[in-house]
């Protein structure tokens, strides 16, 4: 799951007068029942689930408390990786309870209001590009997927000559450290090309797709580079074959130098921004996957 942004939207410095903040967590057409609201927990210093009506939009709310939510403290949370997690993770409940009955437009993490009017005002001076996503998302659903470089075929993999015997001159040692280079060179653009190849193909299946920022070695726990970090917006009708093409890829045999890793169907978290072109599945002349981030 690609976690949601966060944004606090209580203006730095302003203290709330209120006891409570409107926390909103997405805004859909199709508003999901009581019994789904209540059975589900937002953020745990908070009320329940509950609706706010915004002309023909309905917004997922919860009221929490000022002390705790306001922007210095909030801010202030989101700086531990522990009460970052927390947040994000009460805030995919409330956009899943959302997205129960149709499509939503999930909002940050930490969209707050001073109250329901404000964020009903927000909202209803947006309809009309909100209607238009919302029914561009209906139907669909995010795909994520990951290419990595194989073992292998990373720098100081197997079969990449990290080991080193004593040079038995200095000729013939810069000799095969010139070799090695290259072949590690040749390796990398190898898989850089198979990752485009990956990418191509799933474009295919899909409605949009975009590419995020690939992710540090710190970041996903390995020790080969990611070469491509993406998500695709997949038609219910298409998403037999999306996962077919998926598991042809995935397939070891099928691509060597590289590991595909993928999950989903998600919420389209990717694809629920108002200022977002989705004309994305040209392929753009020269561009791969390395180069082609959006953050």
């Amino acid at each position: 799951m690609n976690r949601p942004p966060a944004r606090a939207t209580v203006p730095a410095g302003r203290q709330s007068t209120r006891d409570t903040l409107t926390y909103v967590f997405a805004v859909t057409r199709t508003p999901p029942s009581s019994d789904v609201l209540t059975a589900t927990t937002g953020h745990d210093e908070g009320g329940p689930l509950r609706l706010v009506a915004a002309g023909p939009l309905w917004l997922v709310a919860q009221d929490v408390p000022a002390a705790a939510f306001d922007a210095s403290s909030l801010g202030e949370r989101l700086n531990r990786p522990e009460e970052l997690e927390r947040c994000a993770l009460a805030h995919h409940r409330g956009v899943g309870a959302a997205a129960r009955p149709g499509p939503v437009v999930p909002l940050p993490m930490a969209t707050l209001y001073l109250g329901d009017l404000n964020a009903a005002r927000a909202v209803s001076g947006r309809e009309a590009d909100l209607c238009v996503l919302l029914d561009r998302l209906r139907g669909r659903t995010e795909w994520s997927v990951k290419v990595h470089a194989a073992e292998a075929s990373a720098p100081g993999g197997a079969g990449s000559g990290a080991a080193e015997e004593a040079p038995a001159g200095g000729r013939s040692y810069l000799s095969r450290v010139s070799a090695r280079q290259r072949t590690r060179s040749e390796a990398h653009e190898r898989a850089l090309a198979g990752a485009h190849e990956v990418d191509r193909e799933l474009r295919r299946y899909a409605v949009a797709a975009t590419r995020h920022r690939t992710q540090s070695e710190q970041l996903t726990g390995r020790t080969t580079p990611q070469l491509l970090n993406a998500a695709y917006l997949v038609d219910d009708a298409e998403r037999a074959g999306f996962a077919g093409a998926l598991a042809r890829l995935a397939a070891v045999p099928a691509r060597p130098g590289i590991e595909v890793t993928a999950s989903g169907p998600w919420i389209p978290y990717s694809f629920a921004r108002l200022d977002q072109e989705w004309d994305v599945l040209a392929d753009p002349e020269g561009a791969t996957p390395e180069h082609e981030g959006r953050a």
